[in-house]
């Protein structure tokens, strides 16, 4: 089983502090955020991590992957500002093309902290999982998607940034794809579908095959603003 870790955004709402410093490095609690989302998916157990990020901070990601524990290759996906970003979906296929990945595949955001580390996931190898998270808040949620699941926690539901959430249910940039479920990302992109919130693809492929959901342990920082930012530094801060 592969991971992947996305890191090609140019987090623009983080102005100043990612002008010249990409989000993923920035520091949490004292150390770069991707330190924490390592120690954070090790559980999962993977033989192999790809980190796909732009041409802008691809030497930024060699130098912190050149003194990291975990075996990490930087991808460069080549381009240079926010206005030709590839998306997140984009560079999913970009690596799962050049790299030739022919496994199960993990998928992360780098910048998604978790103030647990993620054992149990994925909770079934046989389909495509999400891990999910209850924002607990109609109105925040209306930020991310909303998700409704069946007993089995089989998602029934997706929708991305709803007007009327029907649940407080979020799914998060962690993913468990199978093998046999590469070729529809592929396909997914191929056939012009919108290549950047990494949400989308699931809103697309729950209807066609089973996708599961796994819900996070303790807290989840969604790293967006300046003020989560600061909040996620001051909880895990105390946490360290």
């Amino acid at each position: 089983m592969k991971l992947l870790i996305l890191a090609a955004g140019y987090a623009t709402r983080l102005y100043p502090l990612t002008l010249d410093t990409p989000k993923p490095l920035l520091e949490v609690g004292g150390r770069p955020m991707l330190d924490r989302v390592l120690d954070a998916v090790r559980p999962i157990g993977v033989d192999g991590v790809y980190l796909v990020t732009n041409a802008k901070f691809a030497a930024q990601f060699r130098d912190w992957a050149a003194s990291s524990p975990d075996e990490v290759t930087v991808i460069d996906d080549g381009t240079a500002d926010d206005a030709t970003k590839l998306g997140a979906i984009g560079d999913i296929d970009l690596v799962l093309e050049r790299q030739r990945v022919d496994d199960d595949l993990v998928v992360v955001a780098g910048d998604n902290l978790f103030s647990e580390r993620l054992y149990g996931f994925p909770p079934r190898r046989d389909a495509p999982v999400l891990a999910v998270y209850d924002v607990e808040d109609l109105e925040r949620i209306r930020q991310y998607n909303a998700i409704v699941v069946d007993e089995d926690g089989r998602i029934v539901f997706f929708e991305e940034k709803p007007e009327e959430p029907r649940s407080t249910l979020t799914g998060i940039a962690l993913y468990y794809y199978p093998r046999a479920v590469l070729p529809l990302i592929r396909r997914y992109v191929a056939e012009g579908m919108n290549p950047d919130q990494p949400g989308r693809l699931v809103e697309w492929l729950y209807p066609q095959t089973a996708v599961y959901t796994w819900h996070v342990p303790g807290l989840w920082f969604d790293i967006g603003s300046h003020e989560q930012l600061a909040e996620a530094d001051r909880i895990l801060s105390a946490r360290t």
